[in-house]
């Protein structure tokens, strides 16, 4: 299984350059624990690699979000889509 670490800020100026660098060789596992700022355009990011995830007939699992992530996800409802919903704490390594 591969897995990534992503950490730093993963905001509207980071998102391009993060897709790119992920985009060719998608992991199956993402670690979100490391991300410090984080903006709409995350979820966007994230939405956008599960699709593409699925469209190579692949999944893709966000652990650890961030708590300012899962309140954006809440707040637009979309846990569901990214595989957080029922489950609100954070996934420990």
């Amino acid at each position: 299984m591969t897995r990534e670490a992503l950490s730093g800020d993963l905001t509207m100026r980071e998102v391009p350059e993060t897709w790119r660098r992920l985009a060719t060789d998608l992991p199956e596992e993402i670690d979100l624990a490391g991300i410090d700022r984080i903006d709409s355009s995350a979820l966007a990011l994230l939405l956008e690699w599960r699709a593409s995830a699925r469209a190579a007939g692949r999944h893709i699992e966000f652990q650890n979000p961030p708590e300012t992530l899962r309140t954006i996800a809440r707040l637009t409802e979309i846990e569901e889509l990214l595989g957080w919903s029922g489950n609100t704490e954070r996934k420990a390594d």
